[in-house]
């Protein structure tokens, strides 16, 4: 099979795109059901809020491709083909070791990013979406992503979404040591966020989250946190001056007809994809609105030794590529040379019957005929099993095993 993958990302594509293929566990069930149903034989969806990405493997990849292709102008509209882009082969498995790495992410090196990749695996293999191919795809990339963060100790230079974010606002209101902050999400950017955050020493944070155990548990383990009432968000924007919003809500959390009149600034950061506040927010006198785009500033000034550890990361990554591709290739011949040597088997087992019924062999010569035979006929294959391993060639391999498949009638 061949791979593909089909996405697009922060690069190329604003966030009001980027939230309309953010997509729910029920949306990636619904999507996967219906390419399963095609051409596509696996299929893992990365989907963040920076980038939304269809990993296929598929015997014929052109169909895949067209019917992803398909299904994406569906959601963005014509719109889509300047958005999207598509790599197959060599560079669709070298991409995702790069994403998995943290090389194509807005923060270099950013760790989030290898337990959304992770993750995204893990729920395709639950549903029963990706197989062999693409298990070893993204079990490699996820165990080079490790590796690179470990030897090359990229995060011990903290420049995640949540981080950069605490930074942005740092930046803008001078200090958070005097503030009242409300943290609406308990998920993994919210508690990044309250990590950096605390550090910060800011007045008290506030914790909203729907389930309140989990604003509870949380704010155990941050000091001056309360958990509060979703439903009190609203009430508290009158007393708090920041507000930190990341939940994995499919809908608008803070609307603008339903904001309190203000008599103080306040400053909203939406760092959750889809965004939580609606745009025109924005629009309210004394409110200060930023989402994940206004970030790009921070991250554009990502340090010189991130880059330097890019390209120590990339060295991995490409070793890691190469032995991938060599596994990818040895599946697609691996048939061919077990029917040549079922072929083989079959010869021999037909040529010892004959013979035995044609001599009255003692036990040992009947084991050397049968050894001498069984060692002829594996001579007589392996330099054509030997010469099939080693093309390069991807269409000339193609061609010899064809090749080998109608001389021995495989």
């Amino acid at each position: 099979m061949d791979i593909a993958v089909i996405g697009l990302s922060h690069v190329t594509a604003p966030v009001e795109v980027r939230e309309k293929v953010s997509f729910t566990d029920s949306k990636k069930m619904e999507i996967i059901d219906i390419l399963l149903e095609k051409s596509s034989k696996e299929l893992v969806i990365v989907s963040t809020c920076n980038r939304s990405e269809l990993y296929i493997a598929a015997k014929n990849i052109e169909n895949a491709i067209e019917d992803v292709h398909e299904l994406l102008n569906t959601i963005l509209g014509q719109e889509a083909k300047s958005y999207l882009y598509i790599e197959t082969g060599e560079e669709a498995i070298k991409h995702l070791f790069d994403v998995a790495a943290g090389l194509k992410s807005i923060v270099i090196g950013e760790d989030q990013i290898l337990g959304q990749v992770k993750d995204a695996h893990a729920f395709a293999m639950e549903i029963g979406a990706s197989g062999k191919v693409l298990n070893k795809l993204f079990r490699e990339a996820i165990t080079c992503g490790k590796l690179i963060r470990s030897e090359l100790k990229i995060s011990e230079y903290p420049l995640s979404i949540s981080y950069i974010g605490i930074k942005f606002l740092k930046e803008r209101l001078g200090t958070l040591a005097d503030k009242k902050i409300l943290v609406l999400g308990a998920g993994k950017m919210s508690k990044l966020a309250l990590k950096y955050l605390a550090l910060e020493e800011p007045e008290v944070i506030y914790i909203a989250n729907r389930t309140f155990c989990k604003a509870s548990d949380l704010a155990d383990e941050i000091d001056k946190a309360i958990p509060v009432g979703f439903d009190k968000r609203y009430e508290l924007l009158q007393e708090v001056d920041v507000v930190i919003t990341s939940t994995a809500s499919p809908h608008l959390v803070l609307l603008k007809e339903q904001m309190p009149h203000l008599n103080k600034p306040l400053t909203i950061l939406d760092i959750a994809m889809p965004r939580d506040v609606e745009s025109q927010v924005a629009t309210l006198e004394d409110v200060s609105l930023y989402d994940v785009d206004d970030l790009q500033d921070i991250s554009d000034k990502n340090s010189a030794k991130r880059e330097e550890l890019a390209e120590e990361a990339a060295k991995i990554t490409r070793s890691y590529v190469e032995e991938f591709i060599t596994w990818l290739k040895m599946t697609k011949i691996d048939p061919t040379i077990q029917s040549l040597n079922e072929k083989c088997q079959e010869i021999h087992r037909d040529s010892m019957h004959y013979i035995e019924n044609k001599l009255d062999l003692t036990s040992r010569e009947h084991k050397i005929i049968d050894k001498m035979m069984m060692a002829s006929l594996k001579r007589l294959i392996r330099e054509p099993v030997k010469a099939l391993k080693e093309m390069d060639d991807t269409t000339k391999q193609e061609a010899y095993m064809s090749m080998l498949q109608e001389l021995f009638d495989l």
